[in-house]
């Protein structure tokens, strides 16, 4: 399930919700149904990434990173099929209950529109490697990240838990979602050498060198849309509490620099408990 991915998916959620829970009350079962789904969206993908990597070829012996079931056998493909489509299950039951505790219906215009993005959710989370043609294999896997761990999550934790909208919400959404397409970017430069014979990236496509500019670049758009954010008006110094995770991201951009192949493997956790820091302490500023 790749446990160290999850704070991940967690982070943009719990960024909208604390954000909302600055200005508004919350539903204390619609955030832990929300957050339930979010993970369990990020082990259907998790999983779902795994089997299609493994039936493509892609996941071989000299791969960088940590061993999967299917690689050290395990688990079998068929037993893999029918824990992706209990996942599956699972998400969508959660989902609905999800939204039934936020609105207090599944029916009308607002449950239905949220129901049909966690649909979107699931088949994109099934399709990054998945079917006959997996779009994470097409370097398309960036947009889909932004879209889902950065524009999803965040503005779908703040409605769903105040059901008031701003457009303001968009810059940290948008922030989450340049840190999450760092995280699979990095992971895509560790990669680059063995996914090369299967399929294409957004690093493939830059070479080594502008993989790492571009990885600089998301990191620092991330920063500057949630300063931009903490900046309008009314300005609060408790704002600027993530300013306390900026080590983290430093490191994490001295390790992308100077580290090659394998070595890049600790870069890609530290991005991610960085990102969970930087949106548990983003949010908490806005309470406090």
């Amino acid at each position: 399930m790749r446990l160290r991915t999850l704070p991940l998916s967690l982070a943009g959620v719990l960024l909208g919700v604390l954000l909302a829970a600055g200005e508004h009350a919350l539903k204390p079962l619609t955030t832990i149904l929300l957050l339930l789904t979010t993970v369990g969206l990020q082990i259907l993908s998790n999983l779902s990434n795994e089997l299609g990597d493994t039936l493509s070829g892609t996941d071989r012996a000299d791969r960088a990173g940590i061993r999967y079931s299917l690689q050290d056998g395990e688990m079998t493909v068929p037993e893999m099929k029918r824990l992706i489509a209990i996942m599956a299950g699972v998400d969508c039951v959660l989902g609905l209950g999800m939204v039934w505790s936020a609105f207090g219906t599944p029916l009308g215009l607002l449950p239905l529109a949220f129901l049909a993005l966690g649909a979107a959710a699931v088949w994109a989370a099934i399709h990054y490697t998945l079917g006959k043609h997996p779009y994470g294999y097409r370097g398309l896997g960036d947009l889909s990240v932004f879209l889902f761990f950065g524009l999803a999550t965040v503005c779908g934790g703040w409605f769903l838990s105040c059901q008031v909208w701003t457009w303001r919400i968009l810059l940290p959404a948008s922030a989450i979602g340049c840190f999450s397409v760092a995280v699979l970017n990095v992971n895509n430069i560790r990669d680059m050498k063995t996914d090369a014979r299967t399929r294409t990236t957004v690093a493939i496509r830059l070479g080594a060198q502008r993989a790492r500019i571009y990885q600089t670049v998301l990191i620092v758009a991330g920063w500057t849309l949630m300063t931009v954010f903490c900046l309008l008006p009314p300005v609060d110094g408790w704002r600027f509490l993530y300013v306390l995770t900026l080590p983290g991201f430093v490191k994490h951009l001295q390790g992308v620099w100077t580290m090659r192949d394998r070595e890049l493997d600790p870069m890609l956790p530290l991005l991610v408990l960085s990102t969970f820091a930087f949106a548990l302490s983003g949010g908490i500023g806005f309470i406090l």
